[in-house]
């Protein structure tokens, strides 16, 4: 029997943040493969979403890639940006360093005023390869919801040790040549209430981002329904509050609803 493999390669799409964008899936297209298990992400809990499918190569992401670029080339529309995103982490790929070359490669043959961006929860930046990997990419946004650590722990349930220190400290290595990504909601979850909106949450976080000292600021809420039903958004006012927060301090930031 031959097994059809699902492309990599998705899009192009409408991105809140980005624009349009076509998205690089590194991970299995039937499951999800990452080092957070976000009690919001859409895809659902890492417990439901076990992969059946081996993860693309090098080669097949980079064929599939040069194939639906060929592809934009001649018939449209022009990427605004190639987004390293979908089901997971994608700086967990063995491979990520070498994809982010090719990708780079591909893009300046193209389409070379497309930016190439990463989504990255930040649990791998200590690696040096993807480190120097992330150096490289035109959008380095890393994740950073809070700085308080149990907090983290209930709502991105990280798998194995984390230590929002120790990720702010490898933030900081890039000298600035990231973006800080950063989710707001409200709501509870296992009895407690989860709003990261309040001073108590902002104002450490808003510290953290002075320290890392980033090019720019992404804050967001959650756009669609989540495996835990009682999480809800953050208000526009209180992005907008938190955003000229983050302008107040120097540092250009954006609100997405």
């Amino acid at each position: 029997m031959t097994v059809i493999y699902p492309s990599p390669i998705f899009g192009p799409v409408h991105s809140r943040r980005l624009g349009v964008s076509l998205g690089i899936n590194l991970l299995p297209a039937d499951g999800k493969v990452c080092s957070f298990d976000c009690i919001y992400c859409e895809c659902g809990f890492n417990a439901d979403r076990r992969p059946r499918l081996p993860l693309p190569t090098r080669e097949e992401v980079r064929a599939a890639l040069e194939e639906r670029l060929s592809d934009m080339r001649a018939n449209g529309p022009a990427p605004d940006v190639l987004t390293f995103a979908g089901n997971g982490e994608p700086t967990a790929h063995p491979h990520f360093p070498e994809i982010i070359d090719d990708t780079i490669a591909l893009r300046d043959r193209y389409f070379p005023e497309a930016k190439v961006s990463v989504l990255s929860n930040a649990t791998f930046i200590h690696r040096p390869a993807v480190f120097e990997a992330l150096g490289k990419v035109d959008n380095n946004i890393l994740k950073l919801d809070t700085v308080d650590d149990e907090y983290i722990r209930l709502l991105d349930r990280p798998r194995g040790d984390y230590s929002a220190r120790r990720v702010i400290e490898g933030m900081k290595a890039f000298g600035g040549r990231c973006v800080v990504q950063t989710m707001f909601l409200k709501g509870g979850y296992m009895g407690r209430e989860m709003d990261n909106t309040s001073d108590r949450f902002v104002l450490p976080w808003l510290e953290a981002v002075k320290e890392i000292a980033p090019r720019q600021v992404m804050i967001y809420t959650i756009d669609r329904e989540t495996p835990d039903h009682d999480l809800r958004k953050a208000t526009p006012e209180e992005l907008d509050r938190i955003a000229a927060l983050v302008r107040a301090a120097g540092i250009p930031a954006t609100a997405s609803y």
